[in-house]
């Protein structure tokens, strides 16, 4: 008898102190002996806090930190002005100037020289495209986002040109390698311009007349590197 009861009181303890403490914090699994069934052993799982589940706190967090910016941005600049008001110094609307935002669209973010914009189709003296439909630019493109249909040149000098030359700037990942493989300067990307928002997906695809339209003439050397051969090219 006085077995049974070491062992009972044995297991209680075994159970208090292996449960000792999950209530204080979310932890792992926890071993514990059933009240019914002192020999069988349970497993309790310790599930989170509803606060601890919420996500409510990290909303607030970061809509904080939204705030704490925008009150940084656009009220010290402000009161800096005033200060200098007050001191007889003399003021303007410089301060906005101070704010760190672009006020678009009246502004617009000024690219880098060497930025990769939307593509554009170069021409000959005589408004031709440059472009021989040599294949080159859709074989290299890792996105696959070039489709030419050639059809055969007018120009004796010239077998093939593109009948549809078209990009899907939606697929287009500006790399620039149709660029670099091209062999007549025919496309560049030194438009400076971005691809545009659209709400259809078939607006997304350039086609050879919108390309040409951003084109100029190229004065690089049909068949050789002519002078200025990767230059901006002549209005």
């Amino acid at each position: 008898m006085s077995t049974a009861h070491d062992d009972k009181h044995g297991e209680g303890e075994r159970r208090h102190d292996l449960g000792h403490g999950h209530g204080e914090a979310a932890g792992p699994v926890v071993l514990s002996v059933s009240d019914r069934h002192p020999r069988v052993r349970t497993i309790q799982v310790v599930r989170p806090r509803s606060e601890d589940s919420s996500f409510l706190a990290a909303t607030a967090k970061g809509l904080g930190i939204t705030l704490k910016h925008f009150a940084r941005n656009f009220f010290l600049p402000m009161r800096k002005a005033q200060a200098r008001s007050k001191a007889g110094a003399p003021t303007d609307d410089s301060w906005r100037n101070e704010i760190e935002t672009v006020q678009y669209p009246e502004e617009k973010v000024t690219y880098p020289e060497r930025f990769r914009g939307l593509h554009r189709l170069m021409l000959r003296d005589d408004g031709a495209v440059r472009c021989v439909a040599c294949m080159c630019c859709p074989t290299v493109c890792p996105a696959h986002c070039i489709t030419i249909i050639p059809e055969e040149s007018e120009n004796k000098g010239i077998e093939k040109r593109p009948a549809v030359f078209e990009i899907d700037e939606l697929r287009c990942v500006v790399c620039g390698l149709c660029v670099e493989a091209c062999p007549c300067d025919a496309i560049r990307m030194d438009t400076g311009e971005h691809a545009r928002p659209v709400e259809d997906r078939a607006d997304a695809i350039e086609t050879k007349d919108s390309m040409m339209g951003r084109g100029i003439h190229s004065i690089a050397v049909q068949g050789g590197e002519g002078p200025d051969w990767r230059g901006h090219g002549v209005e």
